[in-house]
């Protein structure tokens, strides 16, 4: 049996798409900075017979997430999915006109250094299965840069760029990478931004292994009077 570990793991999506993968048969890593909220999103999950638990990690603490990584699947097996979609913080969304260098230094650990230390835990692990997925979840920002919100929009270019040349770097050992833009709010009443929606998205991007970018929507037609393409 396999582990599915999901870096972010919350009470939306990260429980729905726990739940989907669960159901589809494997181990389920939760893996956030709060035990509580592990241990509440394992409970849930066990009331589905789904086996879940969590493992604390920040983000912005490389050590923690290589350990928590390692202790998944040590604990649960080998992992042959990686979902990295945490939600940024709100510090990290000022117009550009107000945002320093420095400003950028968590987006940037959070968004890109966080990612890589992901997949450098994992991958071994990967390449010994001989298959596995690596999902990435970012807003729009991440394909269409939004001035009001600049350090998610330079740190998710960034992720993006990563994530794509996985894309091409491990295709041929049947490891796929895959990202998933979500341009508008994830609520439970969207029609197709709701968790449930974009688990069985996240799933069909493991299962059909086709592409790279992927859309939960069609992106917003852009404001003219913002400056962006």
């Amino acid at each position: 049996m396999t582990t599915f570990a999901i870096v972010g793991a919350g009470p939306g999506l990260g429980l729905a798409a726990a739940r989907r993968f669960g159901k589809a048969g494997h181990r389920v890593a939760l893996l956030s900075r709060s035990a509580q909220h592990q241990d509440n999103l394992a409970a849930e999950l066990a009331r589905d017979d789904i086996h879940a638990r969590g493992f604390t990690a920040d983000v912005l603490d490389p050590a923690s997430l290589t350990a928590a990584l390692h202790e998944a699947a040590d604990t649960l097996g080998p992992v042959e999915i990686l979902q990295f979609s945490p939600v940024p913080r709100g510090d990290f969304m000022k117009p550009v006109l107000e945002t320093t260098a420095t400003d950028l230094d968590d987006p940037l650990a959070f968004s890109v250094k966080g990612p890589m230390t992901c997949v450098n835990a994992v991958l071994p692990g990967l390449r010994e299965l001989g298959r596995g997925s690596l999902l990435f979840v970012n807003g729009g920002s991440a394909v269409r840069p939004n001035p009001t919100v600049a350090g998610t929009s330079i740190a998710f270019a960034g992720e993006s760029a990563y994530a794509q040349m996985l894309h091409t770097a491990l295709a041929d050992e049947n490891i796929h990478t895959a990202q998933l833009i979500v341009p508008g709010a994830i609520s439970p009443d969207s029609a197709t931004s709701s968790p449930e929606k974009l688990a069985e998205l996240l799933y069909g991007l493991h299962t059909d292994r086709k592409g790279f970018r992927h859309y939960a929507e069609p992106m917003p037609d852009p404001d003219p009077q913002d400056g962006t393409p």
